[in-house]
C-alpha cells in the first residue's frame, strides 16, 4: 500500500498535504482500494466550512457510497473538477489527480492529532 511520507492521515482513511494555510485533501491509496470502482464524487461546495471528524464529501463506489470527512476544521476554498467526468481518478491517482478538495485551515494545531505515516501503516496493517 503507497502511504506517502509528506501527508498526515485520518483515522477514517483520508489525507491532507499542507501547503501554508491551505490543506489539499483526499482518500487513502488503501481506502480506494476498499471501495473498489468509484463512480461519482460529490465534493463540497467552495465556501462550505467543514469540521474536523465531520462529513464533508461523499463518494460513490460500485459497492457502496461513503461519507469522506474532514481531517481539519476550516473552509473549503477549492474542489477537483477533474473529478465531475473522471471519478476513477481517485482509484488511479488518489495522491496525485485523485484528491477531492482544498481547505483554508481554521486551526493548525488539529494537525498534531492526526496519524503520521507510520501510524498509518501501522493502523492499515
Amino acid at each position: 500500500m503507497n502511504v506517502p511520507e509528506n501527508l498526515k492521515y485520518a483515522e477514517s482513511h483520508e489525507w491532507i498535504l499542507i501547503e501554508g494555510d491551505i490543506g489539499t485533501v483526499g482518500i487513502t491509496d488503501h481506502a480506494q482500494a476498499e471501495l473498489t470502482d468509484i463512480v461519482y464524487v460529490d465534493p463540497p461546495k467552495p465556501g462550505t466550512p467543514v469540521t474536523a471528524g465531520q462529513p464533508a464529501a461523499v463518494v460513490e463506489s460500485v459497492k457502496a457510497a461513503s461519507d469522506i470527512y474532514a481531517p481539519v476544521d476550516g473552509e473549503v476554498i477549492e474542489v477537483n473538477a477533474a473529478l465531475a467526468s473522471e471519478p476513477a481518478l481517485v482509484n488511479t491517482s488518489p495522491y496525485e489527480a485523485g484528491w477531492l478538495f482544498k481547505v483554508r485551515l481554521a486551526n493548525p494545531q488539529q494537525l498534531d492529532a492526526l496519524k503520521s505515516p507510520e501510524a498509518y501503516r501501522a493502523q492499515i496493517g
